[in-house]
């Protein structure tokens, strides 16, 4: 049974590690990376990504890239709940990671990992498009070690983390902004 298990496991991985397709978000310079990582120069196609997708149905990567705000947040956990899951997320820059320069202002969120799970933590202001392939190889390595028997395990963990860390993002924007609406 082990080597079947680890056979399907194989093929199902290899097909998922080689086909990541990113979602396109985002909201600042760390935006122009990414987009400067799809041409040529770096040729984002040899890993089979190079269709950044405008639809969340169509995307199984979500590369946050940039400042993210708290009257953003409620589109961003909307889109990731869109997603196909498994979903990963790249948290690009630090203003996704920790709010960067901006994290002292009442409107910026202090990372994006207190609404999504995040796969890999991408630092830098604005890191460079090496640095994103690096994170797409790293993320890579860890799909093709994945299990069909942890899979429900990942899911699992993704739809309680979610709703623990924001079980509304309302209710996130009313502990920033002390509001009932915005």
């Amino acid at each position: 049974m082990n080597i079947i298990v680890s056979s399907i496991d194989f093929v199902l991985n290899y097909g998922k590690a080689n086909s990541l397709w990113p979602l396109t978000f985002a909201t600042s310079c760390c935006g122009i990376e990414m987009m400067h990582t799809a041409l040529a120069d770096y040729d984002l196609a040899r890993f089979g990504s190079e269709v950044f997708r405008g639809s969340p149905r169509q995307a199984d990567l979500l590369i946050c890239a940039g400042t993210i705000t708290v009257k953003m947040a409620p589109c961003l956990k909307k889109l990731y709940n869109q997603m196909p899951k498994p979903a990963y997320v790249i948290a690009m820059g630090s203003c996704a990671i920790s709010g960067g320069m901006f994290s002292d202002s009442y409107s910026v969120m202090q990372g994006i990992d207190s609404i999504l799970p995040v796969d890999i933590y991408l630092p830098g202001c604005p890191p460079r498009p090496e640095a994103l392939i690096d994170a797409l190889i790293k993320l890579k390595n860890d799909i093709k070690k994945e299990s069909i028997l942890t899979k429900k395990d990942r899911l699992n963990y993704c739809s309680d983390y979610i709703s623990e860390q924001c079980a509304d993002v309302e209710d996130l924007q009313i502990e920033y902004f002390g509001v009932d609406k915005i």
